[in-house]
């Protein structure tokens, strides 16, 4: 299956960045949102990103033209997907709301149509479900920022067929990633490993092992990770780790997914990270 015209549903930092790599790569796409404001800021953040990419020489200045000129937006979802080959869900990981999402996109997305989801915890087999096209529900876990991160997750439900994995999989390839199969299970491959390893740094701090940024040193020099659990904690937002966490723990009933009370704590306060300026560290 050849996939040529695409949406993006949801116009947040991973929707727009997925948004870019169709675009950049040669695919038509139209962004989708509930507010024009957003849809505003996020084309803005995509000309600026492919400024920094031409800035690089990572990209030619006729490709940010022509890439911005394959991007379009609207506030109309049913519109916005009545051509796709296939459309990307990226809105917040809320299950009501994937959930609403996914009804209007079986409404009136066409038949043959392929719906993925972005999610990073709620299960493919689930969303599949809400549709008549379980067979062409598939996950695309793209990782942030979309534009540098090369991984791709692309997660089979129970009822995904070979050939809509294969779509996707081809098409994550000509986007310049690398598709890894994984199949429907809590987590995935990426946060199944990955939340266990902040939840303990978490439980280091909370417990006075160290200090945050000798633990985040303990394993950038000890065992060479780019970024420290902590930091990459508050990148990710402690909101998203300690929602993915309590999927984990209900989900699989294990205690070692149990989220570190400390972590419960700064998600109260209003600690997100990054985006709220301050988390595990503090930030301008």
């Amino acid at each position: 299956m050849s996939i040529q015209q695409t949406a993006v549903v949801g116009a947040g930092t991973m929707g727009n960045g997925i948004a870019h790599v169709l675009a950049l790569h040669g695919v038509s796409v139209t962004l989708i949102d509930v507010d024009a404001d957003r849809l505003d800021a996020a084309t803005d953040t995509i000309a600026q990103n492919l400024d920094r990419q031409v800035e690089k020489d990572r990209i030619a200045p006729d490709d940010k033209t022509a890439t911005l000129d394959r991007v379009g937006t609207t506030t109309d979802q049913a519109t916005g997907v009545a051509d796709v080959d296939l459309v990307v869900e990226a809105v917040p990981e809320e299950q009501a709301l994937k959930a609403e999402v996914f009804d209007a996109l079986d409404a009136h997305a066409p038949a043959d149509a392929i719906l993925a989801s972005n999610t990073s915890s709620i299960s493919i087999t689930w969303i599949a479900a809400r549709t008549e096209r379980p067979e062409r529900v598939i996950g695309m876990h793209f990782f942030n920022p979309v534009p540098v991160m090369s991984l791709v997750e692309v997660v089979r439900g129970q009822r995904t067929t070979d050939a809509t994995f294969e779509a996707v999989a081809g098409l994550s390839e000509e986007l310049d990633k690398t598709p890894v199969e994984v199949e429907d299970y809590p987590g995935f491959v990426s946060n199944r490993v990955l939340m266990p390893m902040i939840n303990e740094a978490i439980f280091c701090v909370m417990e006075g092992v160290a200090a945050p940024e000798d633990i985040d040193t303990v394993m950038t020099l000890g065992m060479n990770h780019p970024m420290g659990p902590l930091t990459l904690a508050d990148f990710i937002g402690l909101d998203v780790c300690l929602h993915i966490l309590t999927v984990l723990h209900e989900d699989l009933g294990e205690d070692k997914y149990r989220p570190c009370p400390l972590l419960r704590r700064k998600v109260t306060a209003g600690e997100l990270g990054r985006k709220t300026g301050e988390g595990f560290f503090t930030y301008d």
